[in-house]
């Protein structure tokens, strides 16, 4: 009768090509995140500075044109753009529960930013206050109010920060983080230093006093 231990069978281990794949999966997922938050928050903050509505006002026999930028209608976009920013530098800062938060923070960012710049497109408010302001009547209304499709296009882009935020909270885990780099790399550099420290110099003024105090006679000849 053979007997086969449990010892003597094989256990699976991981490929080198499974583990190639996996890096190779975390480093695109990494550029694609990348590359969608910060394209993403530069879209929105550049189209929040463009006109999102115009219209008109009767002023005196004419009228008067009037335009609101999207910093006008709502800042919420660009403020959460900044924040989107900010946590897609910090998910390289932070680890574990970290990275989670901070990678759930960049997802609102986004969806935050969408959400407003979306409500933003339809909104006729501040050419109304500017209507008030240009005729002195705080009843005054705009007119001939029309859309730009610059809201769109930052609701478009904050979907961009929401899909960074999504990728790091799916592969985030596998991503680098720049204090860990920064932990290994300052071990071998204190040993270097301390390996070319220079002897301290007896005849140095700052020696013979520490010497002094020791209850040391410098003067005398080892």
């Amino acid at each position: 009768m053979v007997r086969v231990s449990a010892a003597s069978v094989p256990q699976p281990r991981a490929s080198r090509a499974d583990e190639t794949a996996a890096a190779s999966g975390g480093r695109r997922s990494l550029a694609a995140a990348l590359f969608l938050g910060a394209a993403g928050a530069a879209v929105v903050l550049l189209a929040s500075g463009q006109t999102w509505a115009e219209g008109t006002v009767a002023v005196g026999g004419g009228t008067v044109p009037l335009n609101a930028a999207g910093g006008d209608v709502t800042g919420v976009p660009t403020a959460l753009a900044i924040v989107g920013l900010a946590a897609l530098v910090a998910v390289f800062a932070v680890r574990r529960a970290g990275r989670f938060l901070v990678s759930t923070l960049l997802a609102l960012s986004g969806a935050g930013a969408a959400v407003a710049a979306y409500l933003g497109a339809s909104d006729r408010s501040a050419l109304d206050e500017q209507a008030a302001s240009v005729t002195g009547d705080a009843a005054a209304r705009a007119g001939s109010l029309t859309h730009t499709a610059w809201p769109y296009a930052t609701a478009a882009a904050a979907l961009l920060i929401l899909a960074a935020g999504l990728l790091a909270l799916r592969y985030g885990r596998s991503w680098p983080a720049m204090s860990g780099r920064y932990e290994r790399d300052a071990g071998p550099r204190t040993a270097r230093s301390s390996r070319r420290a220079a002897p301290a110099d007896p005849e140095r003024p700052e020696e013979l006093w520490k010497a002094l105090d020791r209850g040391e006679d410098p003067t005398r000849e080892p």
